[in-house]
């Protein structure tokens, strides 16, 4: 449903298309990596140590 809505909404041709999701896909993720996996990491359970 959402992917359908995507589709339509961007201009263009199909490889227009592709394009512009392939840019948008990179940049979700590096706004993922940069900011918001930095900002939940401190509340995360992968370091805490149960044995001494």
């Amino acid at each position: 449903m959402m992917y359908g809505w995507l589709w339509r909404a961007l201009p263009g041709p199909a490889g227009a298309r592709v394009a512009l999701l392939a840019v948008l896909a990179l940049a979700v993720v590096a706004v993922c990596f940069t900011w918001v996996f930095p900002a939940i990491a401190p509340f995360m359970p992968f370091n805490d140590i149960t044995v001494e």
